[in-house]
């Protein structure tokens, strides 16, 4: 048993994917299942069956993986004084929890640098969620960027900017042009945006605690389309600032600002402190703090 084949367990068990497994360690797919084969000789069970949802763990496997994990970090320990990260020459895919507001202020920036500095280098993105907490602590994302106040202990944290709020209604809007009163706030519709990690709660608690009820005709999951949609009814949505900057530039929608004073919020990345020497995860996070100093 080497460290080659600890580490192809270790990233099947978190892709569920032999090929997938393969391009994160930068090998072929047919080493990646002879590697697969040794590890079922030797363990003397399948570790893992294909299903319709990938390869999923045996009970084996599954009680192999904490193990498996200590020993793999207890090695990179003992050499992490000689690992070094060299984005030119790295094969390697980051995974990173991301909300609807970092989408629009980073991922385009982000892009951009790592097509001139690390072009091996692939990003998965995924939605922050009830599950970001545990998929940085095992490994499956690498960095989270958005608004988590509920992580615990064993997490570490650098904050990026900060951030308001703005309400967006259509440019020609029948009712609101450039005064937004309180009392034109209790009377419009509005869209009620839930996802997670974009400060939405800070709106809604704080209505709560003024004594405002609005009248909410629209729940949405994201913001995908809020745009049109804003720009299409006489609907008013309240949004992070810079969601609004967005949607003022790329639909025929205006921000106003609003008649109460909303709280300002943080957005931060937040890593694992399993990942705080990692060298690739260091060097990412300092292209992500970067992007934002400049």
């Amino acid at each position: 048993m080497d460290t080659k084949l600890l580490s192809v367990f270790d990233e099947i068990y978190k892709t569920r994917s032999v090929s997938r497994a393969g391009d994160n360690l930068g090998v072929a797919q047919s080493s990646i299942s002879i590697s697969l084969a040794r590890l079922r000789r030797h363990f003397g069970d399948p570790l893992f069956v294909r299903t319709s949802d990938g390869m999923q763990p045996t009970p084996h496997a599954t009680s192999l993986v904490v193990p498996v994990r200590q020993a793999l970090e207890l090695l990179r320990g003992i050499t992490r004084q000689q690992a070094a990260f060299d984005p030119s020459k790295a094969r390697q895919t980051f995974r990173i929890c991301m909300t609807d507001i970092t989408h629009l202020a980073l991922l385009p920036a982000l892009m951009n640098r790592l097509c001139d500095v690390a072009t091996g280098v692939n990003v998965e993105i995924s939605h922050i969620s009830a599950q970001t907490p545990r998929m940085l602590e095992s490994g499956e994302a690498d960095l989270a960027v958005g608004f988590m106040p509920q992580l615990e202990a064993g997490f570490y944290q650098q904050k990026l900017f900060e951030q308001g709020f703005a309400c967006v209604v259509r440019s020609a809007h029948p009712r609101i042009r450039s005064r937004f009163t309180q009392a034109m706030f209790k009377r419009e519709n509005h869209v009620l945006v839930t996802a997670p990690g974009t400060g939405q709660n800070l709106v809604e608690e704080e209505l709560q605690r003024l004594g405002v009820q609005r009248n909410v005709a629209l729940r949405l999951p994201n913001f995908l389309g809020i745009g049109g949609l804003v720009a299409s009814t006489d609907l008013v949505v309240t949004v992070p600032r810079r969601v609004a900057e967005t949607l003022v530039s790329i639909a025929d929608v205006k921000a106003v600002p609003p008649p109460f004073t909303l709280p300002v919020f943080a957005v931060k990345q937040h890593w694992h402190e399993r990942y705080q020497q990692d060298p690739a995860n260091r060097w990412l996070r300092s292209v992500i703090s970067d992007l934002f100093l400049e």
